[in-house]
C-alpha cells in the first residue's frame, strides 16, 4: 500500500537530538571524542584579526606625508598602548614640538609617506563555539568543530526571531490560551526561557527585556506587534540575527493562536529545566525552523508514546494541525485517507483526508491544508 507524506513540525518528548558546532573559519578543536559536554561549554576557539584604526600622523603634527617616516617613534610591527606617544614633530629650532598619541592599543600594521597615514591593527579577536546542548561528543571535525548528541525533548516553532541562547523553563501562562502580556513577565525572570499560552505582545516583549529574559516561547504573534518589537517590516528574509536581546519562538503561527495543548503540556512538565533555543528561521529552500531542546537524563520518566517510525508519513490517527481557513490552528487527528481525489467545492480534485477535532466533529479537507505534528 501506498503511503502518504506532509510535512510538519516536531514536537517530540523523546528523540535524538544532534547538533553540529562549527567554527566560520578554521581553528582549534577543544574537545575530545566521547567527552561529555555541558550546553555553555565551548568546543572550538579560533582568532580573527582585530579591527584596524586609522591615523592620520602626518595630519596631526602638521607635516608633509613625505616627512612623517623620519618622525615616528615606533615602526612596523610594534606594540603600542592606548595614549603612547607615536610620533613627534622637530619643532623650530627644538620649539614648538607636536606629539600624537595612539588612540588605541594596537600592532602597527602600515606607514604611508603618501597619505601621512598610520594603520593600527587591533588585538585578535576570540571566536568561541559552545556545545548548545548537553551531550556527548560523537564526532570531531577536524579545524571545525564537533558534533555534539543528546537524548532529548525537541520542540520545532513555526517562526523565530534572534539567536541561540540558554536558559532555565519558567511558566508564565497557566494555560495554553492566555495571552503573555507585560504583567506576567517578572524581574525574577532573568536568563529564563519563558513559556506563554498564545499571542505574545510587543509590551510583553519590552517587558522581558528589561528583566534580561533569555527568551520567549508562546503561540502565536501579531504582525504589528512584531513590527514594533523590531522597529521595522519583517520581509522575506533569513532570522536568526535580530540584536533585540532575547529570542523569540512561535510555536503556532500569526495571530492570536494558542499553544497545542500537548506542546504546553510537554514544556510545563520540564519547568526549571535548562533549555537551549534558536530563533533562526527560513522558509524557502533549506528550511530551517525555530527550536527548543531539552536534554533528558536517566530520572526523566518515559513518554507515554512511542517516536514515530517515519518522518512525514500520515497514518490513521497521525496528529495534524490545519493551516487553512475555515479551521486555520486547530489541531485534529487523521480519521481517514481515501486513495482516490476528490471533487471540491472549488470543482477542482485533490487528495484529501478526514481528520476529527477534540469535540467529536469530523471534516473532509485536502492534504495539502494540514500540516503534520511529529511525535
Amino acid at each position: 500500500m501506498a503511503k502518504a507524506y506532509t510535512p510538519g513540525l516536531k514536537v517530540s518528548a523523546r528523540t535524538n537530538f544532534r547538533a553540529r558546532r562549527l567554527l566560520p573559519v578554521q581553528g582549534d578543536v577543544l574537545v575530545k571524542l566521547g567527552d561529555r559536554v555541558r550546553a555553555r561549554d565551548i568546543v572550538a576557539r579560533t582568532f580573527i584579526d582585530g579591527d584596524v584604526v586609522p591615523v592620520a600622523v602626518a595630519s596631526l603634527l602638521s607635516v608633509q606625508a613625505a616627512d612623517l617616516p623620519d618622525l615616528l617613534l615606533v615602526k612596523i610591527g610594534d606594540e603600542v598602548a592606548a595614549g603612547q606617544i607615536i610620533a613627534r614633530s622637530k619643532g623650530i629650532f627644538g620649539f614648538g614640538k607636536k606629539e600624537v598619541a595612539s588612540p588605541s592599543a594596537g600592532t602597527v600594521e602600515s606607514v604611508s609617506a603618501t597619505t601621512g597615514q598610520m594603520m593600527l591593527r587591533g588585538a585578535q579577536l576570540a571566536v568561541e563555539t559552545k556545545a548548545y546542548i548537553d551531550g556527548t561528543v560523537v564526532e570531531i571535525l577536524p579545524g571545525e568543530g564537533a558534533v555534539v548528541e543528546t537524548d532529548a525533548v525537541f520542540v520545532q516553532g513555526i517562526f523565530g526571531i534572534g539567536g541561540e541562547t540558554i536558559g532555565a523553563i519558567r511558566m508564565a501562562s497557566a494555560t495554553p490560551n492566555a495571552i503573555l502580556d507585560a504583567a506576567q513577565i517578572k524581574p525574577d525572570m532573568k536568563g529564563c526561557v519563558v513559556v506563554g499560552g498564545a499571542r505574545i505582545t510587543a509590551v510583553a516583549v519590552k517587558a522581558a527585556q528589561a528583566a534580561g529574559v533569555a527568551a520567549i516561547v508562546s503561540g502565536g504573534i501579531d504582525d504589528s506587534d512584531l513590527k514594533a518589537i523590531l522597529g521595522y517590516d519583517l520581509g522575506v528574509a533569513i532570522t536568526g540575527t535580530e540584536k533585540i536581546g532575547l529570542t523569540i519562538v512561535v510555536t503556532e503561527g500569526f495571530g492570536d493562536i494558542a499553544m497545542a495543548e500537548r506542546t504546553f503540556a510537554l514544556l510545563k512538565s520540564f519547568e526549571g529545566r535548562e533549555a537551549s533555543v534558536n530563533g533562526a528561521t527560513q522558509i524557502r529552500a533549506g528550511v530551517m525552523r525555530p527550536e527548543i531542546i531539552i536534554a533528558r537524563t536517566a530520572a526523566d520518566p518515559e513518554p507515554t508514546h512511542g517516536a514515530r517510525t517515519e518522518a512525514g508519513a500520515l497514518e490513521i490517527g497521525t496528529q495534524v494541525r490545519l493551516i487553512r481557513d475555515p479551521h486555520f490552528g486547530v489541531l485534529a487527528s487523521v480519521t481517514a485517507l481515501p486513495n482516490e481525489p476528490a471533487v471540491l467545492e472549488s470543482g477542482s480534485k485533490a487528495r484529501v483526508l478526514e481528520v476529527a477535532f477534540s469535540d467529536g466533529r469530523r471534516v473532509t479537507v485536502p492534504r495539502a491544508n494540514v500540516e503534520l505534528i511529529e511525535t
